[in-house]
């Protein structure tokens, strides 16, 4: 985009863009029969409607195929308005029609109350069961139920034989846990480290050690199926005492500036299943430093393991690496020794079974066990995406570390115990978020100390410093320049890390005895993939949800719908490779994608001011999501999901002064001035808290956007380009119709149908209403927005519009809107449908309708599926028409390099590494084509030409 088309962005995303002239031919059938009826083909069968579910039933099915092994699992399922009350229970039978037990609740309801999202869970005796129903009725119980007791300063989870005690406040998450009575693991604690770098350009250093504080517990489910119980708290520094309250500004004073007030915020959520001995810890911490002077070394969670009066030579240490690798070990080798003990001993040493006694053993070897060295202390460290080693030593610390092992990517998972017991861990996205490790220690003693790594202290500590001094642009003017060159929107002190945020997952499980090596290589694939049903494709696009019609199943039922869904494909196809063969991982970057690319240095512009990371610009995030929902392909979903916990936490800010505001593109994830909604919206979040059945942490980032509102009167979004004066007042504020305010409706919708909050339906309704009584409805320039009520004034009947403002989600938004609430507000729908039939109309339709032509507009084909919302609600065949002549207009440029579908291989020495390039492809238009060839498809088949753009 050139420097004039940003600052008319600039200006345009508080300015009004979309209203008036009623558009005739309106449908004034039902919502839901319309979109039924009007359906594309399926995956299945070609027929261009949604498959109902059969007798109330819904088939469910794993994403990636039966587990062998499940430690829980938890999904949703979404049902079309009016089919069932918001308390249904429902019961899970499986392919012999067995019942077994599930836990439900509800995710969501439709404005009139009925159910539209539910959520269940399911325990671990679900493995191995590839086909699943479920129905309205009464749940089977599960063999052990879950159950929760609060009583005094504790909470305890008992799984049926396991109870995990967790106490309400401290310096644990997890204070003990015992099997069959027996302790199996000890206190389970958060761990950061510090490096103090003040000192730095004299080569000096000093790191400090902080323990994670609990200061608030919550129990957010009680089974019988699924307990959920979430910690709030600070890392303070360790040894330091705890007093004084969360504002004491004198405890800041301890050294580093971290004292017993603590920083790093976190957030902890354990996840107990039915017929499982393990705990899903998700673990959330936000950044609330000086990134100048905090840098953090290390971040982990770190736990007890009794060890028992085993010898050590049947304790055993474990490490999977790539695909089915495992590295096992004894902690006392008997295996290569110059005097044999024997195959009964050496078999079950390998094997991670209990030897026979020492007593038995031949006397050359008996009498010189205490010679055999036991190795204490373990550590696998994973480097980068390419690379980790394994080392061990003796006990203590004036000993060498032995180099034991190499690989390439580990899964992340390990254990260690004895024939009386021990603990599996591991750490999801291990290789894919390095730095990161899994240390063991004291293993040869009574107690083995493990910690899993989110950030290992044996890589350089985190640097989340921004990447330039500023190069003088100090003034506004100076800033603009920067951006025509660099696309950069850079301002002091904008650039800040402080308020991002990183969700981690990982899973514990006590086991009564070491595994068998298949176990932990089955555990370790479970880990980096959770096991995850979900309905079909056909029956989500049935129950109308996440806005339908902009989405539908696919059509391969004419040569040119099928060249386009061929290109769909070959999009997602490209970018999974993309971030392999270009190494898009690492602890702050997996997730994400870059947004340009440099066909002179046949690389991404990674170091190009606003070409460099894409941070959901032009939604890749919405094309993913849609993408999965009409094909339920896991690969798909994978993508996504990573993709939704990155641009949710390292995107956004969740404390300080940002806070409910996302970052536009850059260098740095965090390092753009541009502070938006349009980054942050609830719109590219929902899809994944209702698929999971309501993830707890990003049902948090829905809850803390409903009152982003409040952060236009602390940040004008267009400083730096407006030429009036602006003073934001508390009931008059500065913000646009387009990524504005379809971020705060987004975030809105998502709260009502959660909760049923009223203030925010009230919201939501009044703003669409106001929009609807504007003069020239989203076309007008000049409205002000009142945070209390959510209406907006015009101050004119001037016309201006973006090209931005519905290419972040605006029109499945509004679809969504129209369908919920267009009865309350027909107006709102006839401006929905001037703004769509419009944008791309001829310029004297334009003329004739607002007074004036737009001109200069572009993303053409990106806005054709505008064009074919209103040719599917209306029923005008002329305006399909139109929409597929539209949907090809961009394509002009690029069409045989599209439709080949068609990489080139670039090799050394043009490049570092040898790579299958596609110069001409970005991610704006990457994703934008892949929307509107989806909602086109999905709303306009039959006005499909028999070829395709580019034909």
């Amino acid at each position: 985009m050139s420097n004039p088309s940003r600052r008319h962005f600039l200006k345009q995303t508080t300015l009004a863009a979309a209203a008036g002239v009623v558009v005739a031919q309106l449908a004034q059938s039902d919502e839901l029969t319309a979109l039924a009826a009007d359906a594309p083909n399926s995956a299945a069968g070609g027929s261009r409607a949604g498959v109902e579910p059969a007798a109330g039933g819904v088939e469910l099915r794993w994403l990636e195929g039966a587990p062998h092994a499940l430690t829980g699992a938890s999904w949703g399922v979404p049902w079309p308005k009016g089919k069932h009350p918001k308390d249904q229970a429902f019961a899970l039978t499986d392919g012999d029609g067995k019942p077994v037990a599930v836990q439900s609740w509800a995710l969501a309801t439709w404005p009139d109350g009925s159910l539209k999202w539910s959520g269940h869970a399911l325990g671990g005796d679900g493995a191995g069961k590839e086909k699943l129903t479920l129905a309205p009725a009464q749940p089977a119980a599960p063999p052990r139920a879950v159950t929760v007791k609060e009583a005094g300063d504790a909470v305890t989870v008992d799984l049926g034989g396991t109870v995990w005690t967790i106490n309400k406040a401290g310096p644990s998450i997890v204070e003990s846990v015992a099997r069959e009575g027996q302790p199996s693991l000890g206190r389970a604690r958060l761990v950061a480290i510090r490096e103090d770098q003040s000192q730095r350009s004299a080569g000096v250093t000093r790191r400090e050690s902080f323990v994670g504080q609990v200061e608030k517990v919550t129990v957010e489910q009680a089974g019988p199926i699924r307990a959920v119980v979430k910690l709030e708290g600070k890392h303070r520094l360790e040894g330091a005492p705890v007093a004084g309250g969360a504002g004491n500004a004198g405890d800041r004073q301890q050294p580093g500036g971290r004292g017993r007030n603590g920083w790093l915020p976190f957030t902890v959520r354990l996840y107990f299943y039915a017929s499982s001995d393990a705990v899903r810890i998700v673990h959330t911490f936000v950044f609330d430093g000086d990134a100048e002077k905090d840098f953090i070394a290390g971040l982990g969670v770190r736990f007890d393991v009794p060890m028992r009066s085993a010898q050590p030579h049947d304790r055993h240490v474990r490490f999977v690496g790539e695909g089915n690798g495992l590295w096992a070990e004894a902690v006392r080798g008997l295996t290569g020794l110059r005097r044999d003990p024997g195959r009964e001993v050496t078999g079950a040493q390998a094997n991670g079974k209990a030897t026979p006694p020492a007593r038995s053993f031949p006397g050359n070897v008996r009498d010189r066990l205490q010679y055999i060295p036991a190795w204490n202390d373990y550590t696998l460290f994973q480097s980068s995406a390419d690379g980790f080693e394994i080392r061990k030593r003796t006990r203590g610390e004036n000993v060498a570390w032995v180099k034991s092992a190499n690989g390439r990517r580990s899964q992340g998972t390990g254990y260690v115990g004895s024939p009386a017991g021990g603990v599996a861990f591991g750490l999801r996205d291990f290789w894919q978020r390095h730095p990161t490790a899994l240390d063991i220690r004291n293993a040869a003693t009574d107690a083995a100390e493990v910690t899993m790594w989110l950030w290992s202290p044996d890589a350089p500590a985190m640097d989340l410093r921004f990447y330039h001094d500023g190069m003088g642009m100090d003034t506004h003017p100076k800033q603009i320049e920067g951006l025509e060159i660099t696309y950069e929107d850079y301002e002091p002190g904008f650039g800040t890390a402080t308020g991002i945020a990183r969700t981690s997952e990982m899973l514990v499980q006590v086991l009564p005895a070491t595994p068998e090596r298949q176990h932990l290589v089955d555990l370790a694939k479970i880990i980096q993939a959770p096991p995850q049903l979900a309905a079909s494709p056909q029956h989500m696009h049935a129950t109308q949800v996440l806005g339908v019609p902009m989405w539908g199943l696919p059509d391969r039922s004419s040569p040119a719908s099928k060249r386009i869904e061929d290109v769909i494909d070959w999009n997602f196809a490209f970018y999974k490779k993309e971030v392999e063969q270009r190494h898009w991982y690492g602890f702050w970057d997996f997730g994400d994608v870059m947004h340009t690319y440099d066909r002179d240095r046949h690389e991404w512009r990674y170091d190009v001011g606003g070409f460099a990371w894409a941070n959901s610009e032009l939604s890749p995030d919405l094309w993913l999501w849609h993408a999965f929902l009409r094909s339920g392909r896991a690969d798909i979903f994978r993508f996504a999901e990573a993709m939704t916990r990155h641009t949710g936490e390292v995107d956004c800010y969740h404390l300080g002064r940002f806070a409910g505001l996302g970052t536009r593109h850059g260098v740095k994830h965090w390092g753009d001035s541009a502070k938006q909604l349009r980054i942050s919206t609830a719109a590219y979040r929902r899809h994944f808290y209702y698929l999971t059945g309501g993830d707890g942490r990003v049902g948090d980032q829905l809850t803390a956007l409903v009152d982003a509102d409040k952060q236009f009167a602390n940040l004008d979004p267009i400083r730096k380009v407006r030429r009036e004066k602006f003073v934001p007042q508390p009931r008059a504020l500065g913000v646009g119709f387009g990524t504005d305010w379809g971020s705060l409706a987004a975030a809105w919708l998502a709260e009502f149908e959660r909760t049923g909050n009223a203030r925010v339906r009230d919201k939501l309704v009044s703003g669409m209403k106001s929009i609807g009584a504007m003069p020239k409805g989203f076309f007008t320039s000049g409205a002000t927005y009142d945070p209390e009520t959510g209406a907006f004034t015009a101050h004119g009947d001037n016309v201006d519009v973006s090209h931005l403002s519905a290419v972040f989600g605006l029109p499945e938004v509004c679809a969504e809107l129209i369908q919920n609430f267009g009865a309350e507000a027909p107006e709102f729908e006839k401006a929905w449908l001037q703004y769509c039939v419009l944008y791309n109309a001829p310029p004297e339709e334009q003329e004739k309708a607002l007074g004036r032509r737009l001109g200069g507009l572009n993303l053409v084909s990106a806005h054709s599926r505008l064009t074919a919302y209103a040719a599917w609600k209306t029923k005008d065949p002329a305006l399909a028409r139109r929409a597929w002549q539209e949907f090809s207009a961009d394509d002009r440029r690029w069409a045989p390099q599209r439709y080949a579908m068609k990489t080139t291989r670039v090799e050394g020495p043009a490049v570092l590494n040898d790579v299958d390039e596609a110069p001409w492809i970005s991610t704006n238009d990457a994703s934008q084509w892949s929307l509107s060839a989806i909602a086109n498809l999905s709303m306009i088949p039959d006005a499909l030409p028999d070829a395709p753009a580019g034909g």
